[in-house]
């Protein structure tokens, strides 16, 4: 099995959670954070590997991806936070507007309607240097 480790570079991943929401939504939540992501940074993603019988296995991440948990009123001020001062850090988030929404063109059209400050978050990954991965996400918990 390939190390997974969070020292391959002085880059870092989390994804903060809000954990009032049900396990189904919050494992949801997590898929979609990760899954554009690895769209987005396909180099977190690892080469493809073989098992002892020679069968094929998918690459994996490289990197640790750690899952922390936090209010819907602290992802707000997290999202707001991040982009006033830092611009640089790569964040994907996911809105509640996606738990009323059908089809990704509808999702579009509300949040083009919604002002920032409106915006109810479910979920943010947040990806760049690992001090600045950690000024946000350094005294947050595991989401258990």
């Amino acid at each position: 099995m390939p190390e997974i480790t969070s020292h391959t570079s002085d880059n870092k991943w989390a994804i903060v959670v809000d954990q009032s929401l049900p396990v189904g939504l919050m494992a949801n939540a997590t898929a979609v954070l990760s899954l554009t992501l690895g769209k987005l940074k396909p180099e977190l993603i690892g080469t493809d590997m073989t098992d002892g019988a020679g069968l094929p296995h998918i690459g994996i991440t490289k990197m640790a991806m750690p899952v922390l948990k936090g209010t819907g009123e602290l992802l707000n001020q997290l999202r707001a936070a991040i982009r006033e001062h830092e611009p640089e850090l790569l964040v994907v988030d996911l809105t509640s507007d996606t738990l009323n929404t059908r089809s990704n063109q509808e999702y579009q059209e509300r949040l083009s309607e919604t002002l920032p400050e409106e915006i109810e978050y479910l979920g943010i990954a947040l990806y760049g240097s690992k001090k600045l991965v950690n000024r946000y996400t350094g005294n947050l918990g595991l989401l258990r």
